[in-house]
C-alpha cells in the first residue's frame, strides 16, 4: 500500500506539561496524561486504543477542540451544546499542523451523535435559502434510522475525501459486518487523500493495513501491532478456548 504524505494534515500533538497546575485532578489524573509521550500521527490512519478509563476519548476530544471542532462533534461549522461536559485538556495540547489543508473534516463522537442529529433537525426546520444540512447525510432523518444506520450514513454520505476525520468509538452501534464495511470506507477515503485519527475497542476497525496503533496502559503509551493489542488477545483467547474461559468467568 502506497502511503501519501500529502494527507498528513495533522503531524503531531504535544502536552504542555509545564502549564499543568496539578496531576491530581481531571483530566490530568488520567493515565494517558500522566504517561503522555509526544504523538506523531500516521499520514493515513492512527489508532488510539486501550481499556476503559485510560483517557482515549478525552484525548481525542482535546485534540478535536484544539483544532476548532465542536466538543459534541460534527464539522468545523457546528456550534451547539446540549451539556457542557468537556474538559479543558485542549488548552494544554500543542497540535502541529502540516502545510497541507483538508477540504473536508468531521469529528465523530458515538456518545453524542444523537445530539448532533437533533441539532441538524433543529437547523433544518428554520427558514433557509440553501439546501438542508440533512441532504449531505443522505437526505433521510438520522432519527428515523437505526443507530447503526445513522452512523453509517455519516461515514458514507457526509465524508467526501481529502478530509481530516477524528472518530471516537465509531464501532459503537455497528455490527461486525458493518465494521468491515467501515474499514472498506476508510480505505476508500484514504485513497482519496484523507487522514484518520480513531479511538476504538474493535480489532476489526483497527485492522487497517499499515495503520499506526498506539495502545494506552496504566504504565505508559506504546506503539504496537494489531496482534499484540489487549483487545485482539482477549478476543483470540475467547474464540480459541471459549469453554475454558467461560468456565473460569462463571466460577469467579
Amino acid at each position: 500500500m502506497q502511503l501519501n504524505d500529502n494527507t498528513q494534515y495533522i503531524k503531531s500533538v504535544r502536552l504542555k506539561k509545564g502549564l499543568i497546575p496539578s496531576f491530581s485532578s481531571f483530566p490530568f489524573n488520567l493515565p494517558v496524561i500522566e504517561n503522555f509521550q509526544d504523538i506523531v500521527f500516521h499520514p493515513n490512519v492512527t489508532y488510539i486504543v486501550g481499556e476503559n478509563g485510560m483517557g482515549k476519548s478525552t484525548l481525542l476530544e482535546g485534540i478535536a477542540i484544539a483544532l476548532g471542532f465542536n466538543p459534541e462533534g460534527g464539522t468545523l461549522n457546528f456550534r451547539f451544546s446540549n451539556y457542557d461536559s468537556h474538559s479543558n485538556l485542549d488548552e494544554f495540547l500543542l497540535v502541529a499542523k502540516s502545510v497541507y489543508k483538508p477540504t473536508d473534516s468531521f469529528f465523530f463522537r458515538a456518545e453524542t451523535f444523537y445530539n448532533l442529529a437533533t441539532n441538524i433537525e433543529e437547523l433544518d426546520s428554520q427558514p433557509s435559502y440553501g439546501s438542508k444540512i440533512i441532504d449531505s447525510f443522505g437526505g433521510k432523518s438520522l432519527h428515523k434510522q437505526s443507530h447503526g444506520e445513522s452512523f453509517f450514513s455519516a461515514f458514507i454520505e457526509k465524508f467526501r475525501g481529502n478530509g481530516l476525520y477524528i472518530l471516537d468509538e465509531p464501532e459503537a452501534a455497528l455490527s461486525p459486518l458493518r465494521q468491515m464495511s467501515l474499514l472498506a470506507r476508510i480505505n476508500e477515503l484514504v485513497q482519496e487523500g484523507s487522514q484518520f485519527i480513531i479511538s476504538t475497542h474493535s480489532p476489526i476497525v483497527m485492522a487497517y493495513p499499515e495503520g499506526k496503533i498506539i495502545e494506552l496502559t496504566e504504565h505508559g503509551m506504546y506503539d504496537t501491532t494489531l496482534e499484540k493489542t489487549g483487545h485482539y488477545q482477549v478476543m483470540k483467547q475467547f474464540f480459541q478456548d471459549k469453554e475454558r474461559l467461560l468456565h473460569h468467568l462463571f466460577q469467579e
